[in-house]
Parts: structure tokens; C-alpha cells; sequence
């Protein structure tokens, strides 16, 4: 039996777990400045997925994805910040195209269990903690359909953007920057442990090299794709 007492840090992990996360409160002031940065592109997910498949996008943000997903599929967004859901609604609405908007937290999305064929996850796991994190990929296996697919997207560790401020005193590689937002940057094996109870079918690192004034910066991003068992 375990006698010691707890740490500081213990106590600070403790008193996260416990109470509303302060960042998650954060989107809705980033979302009221960002600027529409157009359609990004779902290519990957008709590999996997047929048209009209219902499709979940946790944390949809403006509806960059969103509103691609709703030329194909049963699309339905979520996000943290009702700003973003409400970018994202006009923005798809001018495109005369429909998808669902609901405003809910990732770890704990308000649908039925085996209620999507396919969740996309871009952009969206590196702004929460560890515990956060495993919460929302339960939540995902609860909703995904037997064989359903995951497709995810982060940061990776490599990148130039680790780094800069005070790591977080209970996580690591994991920051909070002035604007209250968290950012984590994930190695593969993480990435690997995260989603051990899924098929792993596809998982790769996306490294770049940009030039800015002279300099070379690196872009990391981990990128995968799992299915339900």
C-alpha cells in the first residue's frame, strides 16, 4: 500500500480532473477573431467510406471539414464553442448545403452508441489533457458502429511550435498559451497507446520544412486512420 502523501503536482492533476476546464472556455474568444480559411480537403475518407454514410466531425470549429462532409455524407459537427457553430452554420447555409451543429463537450457527446459510421478528429485532441483525451476516444468507441472508422490529426513533438512557453507541471510536452488555449504534441507511440483498442490502419508523420526569412522551421503533424473492432 501506497503510504506516501500527495505531491503538489498530484494535487494540481487532481483539482484538473475535477472541475470545468478553464481552456475549454477559451474558443468561443478565438473563434470570435479567426477568419474562414476555407474548405479543407476529406479525400482521405472516401476511401473508407461510402456516400451517405453518417459521419460525426468532434470539434468542428468553423466547419472547415463540416461542410465538405456534407456534400457526401450525414454530417453532424460538434463543438465547445457555439462562436464557431455559428460561423459554421452561415457558412454552409451560403454554400446551400446543410449539416447538423451541436455545441457539446468531446468527452461527452450526447448521441446513442453505434450512432456514426465514420468520426474525423482533425486539429482537436492537441488542445486537451491527457485524461481529456482518453475520455473522447472512449467517447468515440462508444459511438462508432462495429467497423466504424476514426480519422485523426495533431500535432506531432517535432515541430518548431513546441516548446516556448512553461510545460504544463503535470504533462509533458503539453502547454497553455496566453490566450488559454492547450497545446499538446503527440510522439507515434502516444499515438499508438491512445488508440490501442482500435485496428490500426493507416499512421503516419507528416514533416515539413518551411522557410521564413531565411530560416527553416519544421511542421509535424501525426495523421491516422483506426477502425472499431
Amino acid at each position: 500500500m501506497n503510504t506516501s502523501k500527495p505531491t503538489d503536482t498530484d494535487k494540481s492533476a487532481k483539482k484538473l480532473a475535477g472541475t470545468p476546464k478553464e481552456h475549454f472556455f477559451a474558443w468561443d474568444k478565438e473563434y470570435a477573431h479567426l477568419k474562414w480559411g476555407g474548405p479543407a480537403s476529406i479525400r482521405n475518407l472516401r476511401t473508407y467510406l461510402p456516400p451517405g454514410s453518417r459521419v460525426l466531425d468532434a470539434g468542428s470549429g468553423n466547419g472547415r471539414y463540416l461542410g465538405e462532409l456534407s456534400r457526401n455524407y450525414t454530417a453532424i459537427g460538434t463543438d465547445i464553442s457555439l462562436t464557431a457553430l455559428g460561423n459554421s452554420r452561415a457558412q454552409i447555409a451560403r454554400s446551400e448545403r446543410f449539416a447538423e451543429h451541436l455545441g457539446a463537450s468531446i468527452h461527452s457527446l450526447p448521441f446513442k452508441p453505434g450512432s456514426f459510421d465514420g468520426i474525423i478528429c482533425y486539429g482537436v485532441l492537441q488542445h486537451l489533457f491527457k485524461e481529456e483525451r482518453e475520455a473522447a476516444v472512449s467517447e468515440f468507441s462508444r459511438l462508432l458502429n462495429p467497423g466504424g472508422f476514426i480519422f485523426f490529426e495533431a500535432f506531432g513533438c517535432e515541430d518548431m511550435r513546441c516548446g516556448g512557453e512553461a510545460p504544463s507541471p503535470f504533462e509533458e510536452k503539453t502547454f497553455a498559451r496566453q490566450n488559454g488555449i492547450i497545446y499538446h504534441y503527440f510522439t507515434e507511440k502516444e499515438v499508438r497507446m491512445l488508440f490501442a483498442e482500435f485496428e490500426l490502419l493507416e499512421l503516419e508523420n507528416v514533416i515539413k520544412e518551411k522557410i521564413f526569412r531565411g530560416e527553416s522551421y519544421r511542421r509535424h503533424m501525426v495523421r491516422g486512420v483506426f477502425r472499431k473492432f
